[in-house]
């Protein structure tokens, strides 16, 4: 059974910075293209930056490129956020996501496991 749980979020002002993480279990995340998702309320969810290591591929939506950076520590099984000069616009839950592939496009569709959600609040 796959499991995917997120932590590391919380609140912080504008300016300020979070690291998400991600522990997936009940696969080798080698295989698998990996993702960071958001949903603010009344918006439909959205790729915020998305990894596969075949071919090596990093992908960020244009309004957390430059801030955001995403990771991965396979050994471990986890995936990681680090949000940089974070902008009350950030404000959403995060979810962590497994692919159905190893390389894939950042859209939800093409994402089979999901967490639950880790809240992050920016004030302004």
């Amino acid at each position: 059974q796959v499991q995917v749980v997120e932590s590391g979020g919380g609140l912080v002002q504008a300016g300020g910075s979070l690291k998400l993480s991600c522990e997936v279990s009940g696969l080798d995340l080698r295989d698998y293209a990996m993702g960071w998702f958001r949903q603010a309320p009344g918006k439909e969810r959205e790729g915020v930056s998305c990894d596969s290591k075949t071919p090596p591929y990093a992908h960020y939506a244009p309004s957390v490129k430059g801030r955001f950076t995403i990771s991965r520590d396979n050994a471990k099984n986890q995936l990681y956020l680090e949000m940089n000069n974070l902008e009350p616009e950030d404000t959403a839950m995060y979810y962590c996501a497994v692919s159905r592939y190893a390389y894939s496009a950042c859209v939800p569709p093409s994402f089979r496991y999901w967490g639950q959600g880790t809240q992050v609040n920016v004030s302004s």
